[in-house]
Protein backbone atom coordinates (compact mmCIF):
# COMPACT_ATOMS: atom_id res chain seq x y z
CA UNK A 1 0.00 0.00 0.00
CA UNK A 2 2.94 2.49 0.57
CA UNK A 3 4.65 1.48 -2.18
CA UNK A 4 1.45 2.56 -4.47
CA UNK A 5 0.98 5.92 -2.24
CA UNK A 6 4.57 6.54 -2.98
CA UNK A 7 3.68 6.06 -6.65
CA UNK A 8 0.78 8.07 -7.10
CA UNK A 9 2.28 10.77 -5.07
CA UNK A 10 5.95 11.60 -5.84
CA UNK A 11 5.50 9.58 -9.72
CA UNK A 12 8.14 7.68 -9.21
CA UNK A 13 9.28 4.65 -11.22
CA UNK A 14 8.02 1.60 -9.23
CA UNK A 15 11.00 -0.30 -10.26
CA UNK A 16 13.18 2.36 -8.44
CA UNK A 17 10.05 2.47 -5.62
CA UNK A 18 10.29 -1.47 -5.02
CA UNK A 19 14.42 -1.80 -5.16
CA UNK A 20 14.08 0.81 -2.31
CA UNK A 21 11.64 -1.42 -0.40
CA UNK A 22 13.36 -4.58 -0.64
CA UNK A 23 16.80 -2.94 0.57
CA UNK A 24 15.51 -0.27 2.95
CA UNK A 25 12.96 -2.89 4.60
CA UNK A 26 12.90 -5.85 6.52
CA UNK A 27 11.19 -7.99 3.83
CA UNK A 28 12.09 -11.39 5.11
CA UNK A 29 8.78 -12.08 6.19
CA UNK A 30 7.23 -10.55 2.63
CA UNK A 31 5.94 -13.05 0.14
CA UNK A 32 8.42 -11.00 -2.35
CA UNK A 33 6.60 -12.81 -5.81
CA UNK A 34 3.30 -11.33 -4.69
CA UNK A 35 4.48 -8.10 -3.45
CA UNK A 36 6.27 -7.50 -7.18
CA UNK A 37 3.37 -8.76 -8.87
CA UNK A 38 0.71 -6.17 -7.11
CA UNK A 39 2.90 -3.14 -7.27
CA UNK A 40 3.17 -4.01 -10.87
CA UNK A 41 0.63 -5.29 -12.06
CA UNK A 42 -1.74 -2.57 -10.34
CA UNK A 43 0.40 0.15 -11.90
CA UNK A 44 0.01 -1.72 -15.32
CA UNK A 45 -4.09 -2.01 -15.03
CA UNK A 46 -4.47 1.35 -12.64
CA UNK A 47 -6.73 2.33 -15.61
CA UNK A 48 -9.02 -0.43 -15.73
CA UNK A 49 -8.76 -1.69 -11.46
CA UNK A 50 -9.97 2.40 -11.51
CA UNK A 51 -12.97 1.71 -13.22
CA UNK A 52 -14.03 -1.09 -11.50
CA UNK A 53 -14.47 0.93 -8.33
CA UNK A 54 -15.32 4.01 -9.70
CA UNK A 55 -19.13 3.19 -10.06
CA UNK A 56 -19.38 2.47 -6.26
CA UNK A 57 -18.25 5.90 -5.29
CA UNK A 58 -20.05 8.27 -3.71
CA UNK A 59 -17.88 11.19 -4.50
CA UNK A 60 -15.99 12.15 -7.17
CA UNK A 61 -12.48 9.70 -7.76
CA UNK A 62 -10.50 13.54 -7.54
CA UNK A 63 -12.00 13.15 -4.07
CA UNK A 64 -10.54 9.89 -2.79
CA UNK A 65 -7.95 9.98 -0.02
CA UNK A 66 -4.45 8.89 -1.54
CA UNK A 67 -4.41 6.07 1.11
CA UNK A 68 -8.09 5.01 0.29
CA UNK A 69 -7.65 5.07 -3.01
CA UNK A 70 -4.06 2.60 -2.62
CA UNK A 71 -6.21 0.49 -0.65
CA UNK A 72 -9.09 0.25 -3.09
CA UNK A 73 -6.69 0.18 -6.13
CA UNK A 74 -4.99 -3.18 -4.65
CA UNK A 75 -8.60 -4.84 -3.43
CA UNK A 76 -10.19 -4.55 -7.05
CA UNK A 77 -6.98 -5.63 -8.42
CA UNK A 78 -6.94 -8.94 -6.02
CA UNK A 79 -10.98 -9.42 -6.32
CA UNK A 80 -10.31 -8.77 -10.49
CA UNK A 81 -6.97 -11.40 -10.72
CA UNK A 82 -6.30 -13.20 -7.93
CA UNK A 83 -9.42 -15.93 -7.33
CA UNK A 84 -6.81 -17.66 -5.10
CA UNK A 85 -7.74 -15.32 -2.50
CA UNK A 86 -11.04 -15.21 -1.11
CA UNK A 87 -13.23 -11.97 -1.59
CA UNK A 88 -14.10 -11.98 2.26
CA UNK A 89 -10.07 -12.40 2.90
CA UNK A 90 -9.37 -9.84 0.23
CA UNK A 91 -12.40 -7.26 2.22
CA UNK A 92 -10.85 -7.85 5.26
CA UNK A 93 -7.13 -6.88 4.42
CA UNK A 94 -8.56 -3.71 2.89
CA UNK A 95 -10.21 -2.80 6.22
CA UNK A 96 -7.14 -3.76 8.13
CA UNK A 97 -5.04 -1.08 5.48
CA UNK A 98 -7.55 1.65 6.19
CA UNK A 99 -7.87 1.32 10.25
CA UNK A 100 -3.63 1.12 10.17
CA UNK A 101 -3.30 3.80 7.51
CA UNK A 102 -6.50 5.43 6.66
CA UNK A 103 -8.58 8.05 8.08
CA UNK A 104 -10.87 7.47 11.01
CA UNK A 105 -13.91 6.04 9.14
CA UNK A 106 -12.23 5.08 6.08
CA UNK A 107 -12.35 1.12 6.98
CA UNK A 108 -16.18 1.52 6.49
CA UNK A 109 -15.79 3.13 3.31
CA UNK A 110 -13.37 1.02 1.98
CA UNK A 111 -15.67 -2.13 2.86
CA UNK A 112 -18.81 -0.50 1.50
CA UNK A 113 -16.64 0.23 -1.86
CA UNK A 114 -14.71 -3.71 -2.16
CA UNK A 115 -18.06 -5.37 -0.64
CA UNK A 116 -19.60 -4.30 -3.84
CA UNK A 117 -16.93 -4.98 -6.18
CA UNK A 118 -17.39 -8.45 -5.33
CA UNK A 119 -21.03 -8.28 -5.46
CA UNK A 120 -20.22 -7.60 -9.32
CA UNK A 121 -16.75 -9.66 -9.78
CA UNK A 122 -17.04 -12.52 -7.76
CA UNK A 123 -20.71 -13.17 -7.90
CA UNK A 124 -20.11 -16.79 -7.78
CA UNK A 125 -17.89 -17.35 -5.05
CA UNK A 126 -20.61 -15.22 -3.26
CA UNK A 127 -23.59 -17.36 -3.65
CA UNK A 128 -21.49 -20.59 -2.74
Amino acid sequence: MQALYEWAIAQNPMFEIEARYRVDNDMHKVDLEYFHELIHEIVKQVEAIDDAFLPHLDRKFHELDHVERAILRIGTYELLHRLDVPYKVVINEGIELAKDFGATESHRYVNGVLDEVAKQHRKVERSA
